[in-house]
């Protein structure tokens, strides 16, 4: 709850302290109110409480979802090169105090005991992206996917809320700990229809924020239109968000509705997971790569969500903070290629503008390779475990055949994984020496060794979870 508070009084510092301190400043004062919150969160650890008329609940595993959303922002921040620094027409302590109430926003979503609270958490959110995704205004591919994202948000609000009262209409509150004793001791037979028509409802709401197929078609536009660096903060911070509310929904005053919902989820994480790798391995963007790749993420964490087990929780958790890692660090590696190739080629942001990284940079070719082995499951990175603990949830609950389709899926992964791997390392090109700057390139490494770290001792942070 302090974070809240401190992140919402931080968001409106920064609009004042842009107008007297330089624009490199700002970014470094972001960071500090990031650390300070972070700092502010774990003061709440082993302490479960209720705020603002018991609307609002700390836990562990909220606090922990916290933490990874505010730890995406630092790197996000850190990775901003202080937005576009060479256009005198950008004010980024505008665009900095937005991403601060957005992690405001992301925070509610983690935290929600009501559900008025995760609406509130969800507009806030996703309106600061919305401004965000068309912040580059020149850029008619950037106007383009705020429109849709824009158009496509507010249309699966509306579906959102439609389930909540529903949901409200069978139940009358709106609070989840009233919620789950009703629905705990009533029998299915003797509850309305349109509850259940409800609870489908509110996850579908919940489904498009995290990509998962048939809800994606906005994803690969709305990725490829924004700033890179917005897209950066979309593929993680929004995610991990929205997981963790759909987390908290199914597992808390939904878990007595299993049999309602959990085929169309096991269903949604199938279909998702084919879309999510198939449609990635025809990519030539390693934008839109990453994009698809997003989708298909999800599908997998689909799998966990709906397995119910005991170290789901911890699952979520570890798999959300190694795709955090590694997805953070493919995007700054491919904002300083493009940024680079931008005005050499065509299109700056394709795997062939990527060519022969590896000759006069191999920190960043060695980086942009980790984090791609992350993403595909390899051993000895984070992403390998992650997957590992996704499977093994799904696995011990005799689901087998979605287990099957994830690993095949995962196989195809490792084809357009791989695609970056060979265009920095086999393929011949012409990129000189790029000069990272010192904060980039401390918070690239950082990024990485997590990686490595997390691959090699995985038990350090489960325990944790």
């Amino acid at each position: 709850m302090t974070a809240i508070i401190a992140l919402s009084l931080f968001g409106i510092s920064n609009l004042f302290l842009g107008f007297w301190f330089p624009r490199k400043t700002i970014q470094m004062v972001t960071l500090l109110f990031l650390v300070v919150s972070m700092a502010l969160t774990v003061t709440d650890w082993n302490h479960e409480l209720l705020w603002f008329g018991n609307m609002f609940r700390t836990t562990n595993t909220s606090i922990n979802f916290s933490l990874i959303i505010q730890l995406a922002a630092f790197f996000v921040v850190a990775f901003s090169k202080a937005f576009g620094q060479d256009d005198e027409h950008t004010h980024p302590a505008e665009y900095y105090a937005i991403m601060l109430f957005s992690v405001v926003g992301a925070i509610l979503m983690v935290s929600f005991d009501h559900m008025i609270v995760l609406f509130v958490g969800l507009e806030i959110l996703s309106v600061a992206m919305y401004v965000l995704t068309g912040s580059d205004k020149r850029n008619l591919r950037s106007n383009e996917a705020a429109i849709k994202y824009f158009l496509m948000g507010s249309f699966t609000t509306g579906i959102l809320l439609f389930g909540i009262t529903l949901v409200y209409g069978a139940t009358h509150s709106f609070y989840m700990s009233n919620i789950g004793t009703i629905l705990t001791n009533t029998a299915p037979e003797s509850m309305p229809s349109f509850l259940f028509i409800g609870v489908l409802l509110i996850i579908v709401g919940l489904l498009f924020k995290v990509s998962a197929a048939p809800f994606h078609f906005w994803t690969p536009d709305v990725y490829e239109g924004a700033p890179t660096i917005f897209t950066m903060f979309m593929s993680t911070i929004v995610k991990t968000a929205s997981f963790a509310a759909l987390f908290h929904l199914v597992s808390g005053i939904f878990g007595s509705l299993y049999t309602v919902w959990v085929l169309p989820v096991y269903f949604i994480s199938m279909l998702t997971l084919v879309v999510g790798n198939i449609s990635a391995v025809y990519q030539q963007s390693v934008k839109r790569m990453l994009a698809f790749s997003s989708i298909s993420h999800a599908g997998y964490l689909l799998l966990t969500v709906s397995s119910k087990q005991i170290s789901t929780t911890s699952s979520i958790l570890y798999y959300s903070l190694s795709y955090t890692l590694a997805t953070v660090v493919a995007f700054a590696v491919l904002i300083l290629v493009s940024e680079y190739q931008s005005a050499r080629v065509e299109k700056p942001e394709n795997f062939s503008s990527f060519e022969g990284l590896a000759k006069n940079n191999p920190g960043l070719a060695l980086c942009f390779t980790i984090s791609m082995l992350s993403l595909a499951g390899i051993p000895l990175t984070a992403g390998f475990w992650g997957k590992f603990f996704i499977f093994s949830d799904t696995f011990s609950r005799n689901i087998i055949y979605p287990v099957i389709l994830a690993i095949l899926m995962s196989a195809v992964g490792i084809y357009y994984y791989f695609k970056g791997i060979i265009a920095v390392y086999l393929k011949a090109g012409e990129i000189e020496k790029i000069e990272v700057p010192v904060l980039f390139k401390m918070a690239l490494w950082a990024c990485t060794l997590g990686t490595i770290i997390l691959g090699v001792y995985p038990s350090l942070v489960k325990s944790v979870f």
